[in-house]
């Protein structure tokens, strides 16, 4: 048998690869158009039951200030490094620190709300390549749909740290712009830290300005920085100060719903 024939057997015997492929057959069946009412049916009460999972597990974590960033980085980036200070520091303003519970900004922030002592939550996501919840994590939950996780992202947070990141940070960017401009969640702060990673965003967030396709206001939306001084006063003013967030007790778990 030659090297070729080999090489597909292997290939044929990878699981990811056949976990892909699983994967990408389930996703066009799917895109394909309405499928059977009772498959529809058993979506939805999976994608609700996902819901419930969340809303059990985050409820008693208390306001949040989400951090969202690359999963890539590795602890000697300088990212990792501010990400972490940015985790410490959002917990000395009295914020549960959330972020997709993953590796790389997900992890050192949530790394930095732990050694600060304050509380670190994750909403992770299965991938066909594994993403395991980071190890600096009080509680998390893992979700099948990323529809599911950024709602759960969104709901429990009065701010949002937005870290370098890839096309999913940027995903997720978009996302809190829209529900806000929308008016679809408050005007909660949004922040950038990274002036040199993410001044080609901004320039082009000016040019959309310039095209009529936003509103100048808009901008008011977010604040581009390095400095965590100047992130944390503005999450303060706009979060803290705005909403008049107060301190209180953590409310009980319910034995009768066994939480």
């Amino acid at each position: 048998m030659d090297s070729d024939s080999t090489q597909v057997i292997k290939e044929s015997k990878d699981p990811s690869s056949e976990y892909e492929k699983a994967s990408m057959l389930e996703d066009r069946y799917f895109l394909e158009g309405p499928r059977s009412r009772i498959q529809e049916f058993f979506f939805t009460i999976r994608v609700l039951l996902e819901f419930i999972k969340g809303f059990r597990v985050l409820h008693f974590v208390g306001p949040c200030v989400t951090v969202f960033g690359s999963a890539r980085l590795k602890e000697d980036h300088p990212y990792y490094q501010l990400a972490r200070n940015v985790g410490g520091r959002l917990v000395k303003l009295g914020f549960t620190v959330m972020t997709g519970g993953g590796p790389g900004i997900m992890e050192a922030a949530n790394r930095g709300a732990k050694e600060a002592g304050g509380i670190s939550v994750g909403c992770n996501i299965t991938l066909p390549i594994e993403q395991k919840p980071n190890t600096y994590l009080d509680k998390w939950v893992t979700f099948n749909h990323f529809f599911v996780r950024k709602v759960l992202l969104v709901k429990y947070s009065y701010a949002f740290v937005v870290m370098p990141g890839g096309v999913g940070t940027l995903d997720e960017l978009f996302e809190v712009i829209t529900l806000i401009q929308t008016k679809k969640i408050l005007d909660f702060p949004v922040v950038l830290i990274g002036k040199e990673y993410f001044q080609d965003a901004m320039d082009f967030f000016k040019r959309m300005v310039l095209e009529g396709t936003i509103g100048l206001s808009d901008l008011n939306l977010i604040l581009l920085t390095d400095s965590l001084d100047e992130a944390m006063l503005h999450i303060e003013k706009h979060a803290v100060e705005k909403f008049k967030l107060r301190r209180r007790k953590v409310p009980k778990p319910s034995r009768l719903l066994r939480e």
